[in-house]
């Protein structure tokens, strides 16, 4: 099979031909179809500092993906061949105590695919079935005969992973009539405004320096799309008349000042979910979380499966979240679809593993 493969922790992958994986018991052979690039993914390539101490290679990377079940292996019950499927891309051992009280995404032994086991950039992936996401016509999805040959539709199953952390990200909290903060317009903070929008908030403001993903936010609903180069978030307030500051905010970019700026503009016993991996060290009016009660919540992945089951229900809704993705290219022509992702002008990538 064809794979986009890194043979050595080194810089770069190869599209090579890799031996198919084969189903153990539990397991689901899976033909791909599409998969998203992931700024983990990006860093993988790249072979910067964070992969050479969290990536086991060689391995085949890759973990936001669509496709066609295949094969079953022994005990298999839920899934069937032909499925169209998604996966949760978080390995959980099933033993530890937060796996055994039904909070997986916190399972303390975590296996990721596509970081600590081949991923989902071939044409075949082998995941266990209790990992597998299966999209039913009319739930979620298009009410046709076959999902596979909307091509929409399958690049928006390609994104679950992502548009699952959007998701858990933006209803930690309760939205409905709130104000909202997004920092970072990326593929995540997109999505999250959509679903903030989606869900009853009454304005929904996102920053970012991009000029491109600001005007794509703004094709997304959001009230404004701030250019924190020249705009500032009280200036922001001040525009849609807000006085008391924001209710709920959600950190996607992990920038050093997102957070203090949150702070500061946020009403007393504000809302704070972060998402964005803090690329350095981050000062914090400590004084002011403590005084006006403010709450912040880390988020990782996605709340296995109560996200999975929301995010269906919401594109059954009418959740859009098709502007999002603005890219696709032939999995041979990988090298230009990681180059379009790593400028950061774009929405999401996809690569199709069909042509």
């Amino acid at each position: 099979m064809r794979a986009l493969y890194k043979p050595a922790a080194a810089p770069g992958f190869e599209l090579v031909e890799r031996p198919e994986p084969e189903p153990g018991a539990g397991e689901v052979k899976i033909r791909v179809l599409r998969t998203g690039i992931c700024g983990t993914d990006l860093h993988i390539e790249a072979w910067d500092g964070w992969a050479a101490g969290a990536v086991d290679a060689p391995l085949i990377a890759g973990h936001e993906f669509c496709g066609e079940v295949v094969a079953l292996g022994a005990g298999v019950r839920d899934v069937a061949a032909g499925d169209l499927v998604s996966g949760e891309g978080h390995i959980f051992c099933g033993t530890c105590r937060n796996c055994r009280a039904g909070r997986r995404h916190l399972c303390i032994r975590t296996s990721s695919v596509g970081v600590n086991r081949d991923g989902a950039f071939a044409e075949f992936l082998v995941l266990p079935e209790s990992n597998v996401w299966v999209h039913r016509a009319g739930v979620g999805a298009p009410a046709v005969a076959d999902l596979r040959a909307d091509a929409d539709f399958l690049d928006i199953a390609a994104i679950f992973d992502p548009f699952g952390n959007a998701v858990h990200t933006a209803l930690s909290f309760p939205l409905v009539g709130e104000d909202v903060l997004i920092t970072g317009a990326g593929p995540i903070g997109l999505m999250a405004a959509a679903v903030c929008r989606h869900v009853g908030a009454r304005y929904v403001v996102i920053t970012d320096v991009s000029r491109p993903r600001l005007a794509l936010a703004r094709r997304m609903g959001v009230d404004l799309a701030v250019d924190v180069t020249t705009t500032t978030i009280a200036d922001a307030q001040r525009g849609l008349g807000m006085v008391e500051g924001f209710d709920v905010a959600l950190e996607m970019s992990g920038h050093p000042s997102a957070l203090p700026d949150i702070v500061a503009n946020l009403n007393h016993g504000g809302r704070i979910a972060m998402l964005g991996l803090p690329s350095a060290p981050i000062s914090v009016d400590w004084a002011k979380v403590v005084s006006h009660m403010i709450t912040i919540k880390g988020i990782y992945g996605r709340e296995m499966f109560e996200t999975w089951y929301a995010m269906s229900a919401m594109l059954r809704s009418g959740l859009d979240i098709s502007p999002v993705i603005t890219d696709r290219l032939p999995a041979s022509d990988w090298a230009s679809a990681f180059a379009i992702a790593r400028s950061g002008a774009n929405g999401k990538v996809v690569l199709d593993w069909t042509e």
